[in-house]
């Protein structure tokens, strides 16, 4: 959890072994502004960064191994042929993409609850925060089923094409056993994070997306089950993570103490959770569904085939960016609520200074790297001169986009282990919606800008946001917010209130 055992070790001694050190004991080193010896600080950079990068480098690969199965799905119904290709994407973008916001944005508040939870040793309430969790997730999961189950309406509604819209909805109804998987793999992936168990969910992502691979091929190339078969393969492989990671949770002696099976209390207290749970999953839609409109309005353009293969193209390698950063955000996430939970507001501050300058770092050279490569990019997956053309000309804007997910993503997972959703939910609707959107629209369809125009309005609002979060953290009093977590675990955990099981 961000520490190990307890050391008699006092903080004024040298620190010559500062890795032994436990969280409590790196605390009062920051209350003290250091305990001997040169170089201090260095080696405290050191002993958080050791911690960040256990937890986000497993973090990044389950992040982008669950993105990497929907896009193998694309890929192979791109063999189907371009109209089944089309429905698949307007489908995971405009359908999948919706439940997917819902849940992983629901999901964050597990994050929060149980990241300090944990790291306020209140070990078996976290296994009821995770099952009250799965139930407000699987009720979503019901409402949601009539959007997927009615798709073809809702795609034709934002302007899409009859045929487009009706492919689409094959794919659609085709990924409604996978709305019930996300509902119990969310909280469940949340639930391991918080308590910094993530090599076991890393293994477990890997070895269901070799599966998937496996599975799609067989379903698309070898059985010839068309698109149906192609979504319906892409809910079987969720399944398989949920399954393989509820068997993990039952069964490893890790959770023993967090989990202790499940228990009717779950359906206790709902209301309260759900607060927080609301803010959270509007938060995190708020974000996501910002950046796949970009995707969906330029389909509205002039000449929308090359607007929408050019902007594709770059979104891809946006979301290889951003499911990377978003492993470091789920780390931030995870020592920010822990080192509340335990009551440290000076190693709070302090992860959250290092995992900011170790993600801008990152995304300075991935925007090097975009920026130098440029068109040959786009030729990686276009040969249309006209693509190409376009394409590059958005390369810029895909540099600055990288640039600015260095910082946001990490402020935003800093927000959910503070447990400030509801204050983030209000910045997002202002800064994307508000400002940014009608910037981008009025840019995109007034001017000769067109894609590049409502692109450059996303931005504005992205930079707005940031902006917003970097004046939030910079101005947070982190001994207060040590005190608003536990007194949100005293509630919590108050049998009389919200019935929960305490420690």
């Amino acid at each position: 959890m961000g520490s190990v055992e307890e050391q008699p070790r006092r903080w004024d001694e040298p620190l010559l072994r500062i890795s032994d050190l436990s969280s409590d004991a790196i605390e009062q080193v920051l209350e003290n502004n250091g305990g001997g010896g040169m170089g201090w600080k260095s080696r405290l950079v050191a002993w958080e960064s050791r911690l960040l990068w256990a937890l986000s480098g497993a973090s990044i690969i389950v992040s982008v191994s669950n993105y990497m199965l929907s896009f193998v799905t694309l890929m192979f119904s791109g063999h189907l042929g371009a109209l089944e290709l089309a429905g698949a994407s307007i489908a995971s973008v405009g359908i999948q993409g919706l439940a997917y916001g819902i849940m992983l944005g629901m999901a964050s508040a597990v994050q929060t609850v149980c990241g300090q939870a944990y790291g306020a040793k209140k070990y078996a309430a976290m296994g009821i925060i995770c099952q009250r969790a799965m139930v407000l997730h699987l009720g979503a999961a019901v409402i949601l089923t009539f959007i997927y189950w009615y798709s073809d309406s809702i795609l034709r509604a934002i302007g899409q094409s009859e045929t487009i819209a009706s492919r689409g909805q094959v794919f659609a109804r085709g990924l409604i056993p996978q709305l019930y998987a996300f509902a119990i793999t969310c909280p469940m992936q949340r639930f391991l994070q918080a308590q910094n168990i993530v090599n076991p969910l890393a293994y477990i992502s890997v070895g269901v997306f070799f599966v998937h691979i496996l599975l799609t091929w067989l379903a698309i190339e070898v059985f010839k089950y068309g698109l149906l078969g192609a979504s319906l393969t892409l809910s079987l492989s969720w399944w398989l993570l949920a399954v393989s990671t509820g068997l993990y949770i039952g069964l490893s002696p890790s959770c023993r103490e967090t989990w202790t099976g499940f228990s009717s209390k779950a359906f206790s207290g709902i209301w309260p959770y759900f607060k927080l749970t609301a803010a959270s999953a509007l938060m995190l839609c708020l974000e996501i569904w910002y950046n796949q409109g970009l995707v969906l309005i330029s389909g509205l353009l002039p000449n929308a085939e090359i607007a929408l293969d050019s902007i594709t193209i770059c979104m891809n390698y946006w979301n290889w960016d951003i499911n990377f950063i978003l492993g470091l955000s789920a780390a931030a996430s995870v020592r920010v609520s822990n080192e509340l939970g335990a009551g440290h507001p000076k190693l709070t501050r302090f992860s959250v200074m290092v995992v900011t300058a170790t993600s801008i770092s990152i995304s300075v050279v991935f925007t090097a790297i975009v920026s130098v490569f440029r068109s040959g990019l786009i030729k990686a997956f276009s040969s249309d001169a006209e693509v190409i053309k376009a394409g590059s000309s958005l390369i810029p804007l895909l540099a600055i986009s990288i640039f600015l997910n260095g910082i946001q993503p990490i402020l935003s997972g800093v927000a959910i282990g503070s447990g400030w959703q509801h204050i983030v939910a209000y910045v997002n609707l202002t800064t994307y919606y508000i400002i940014g959107l009608p910037i981008g629209c009025l840019l995109g369809f007034k001017t000769s800008l067109g894609v590049a125009g409502i692109w450059w309005g996303m931005i504005i609002g992205v930079v707005l946001q940031t902006a917003t979060l970097i004046v939030l953290t910079a101005r947070t009093n982190w001994n207060l917010e040590v005190e608003k977590a536990a007194d949100r675990l005293s509630k919590s955990a108050n049998e009389e209130k919200l019935q929960l099981i305490t420690d």
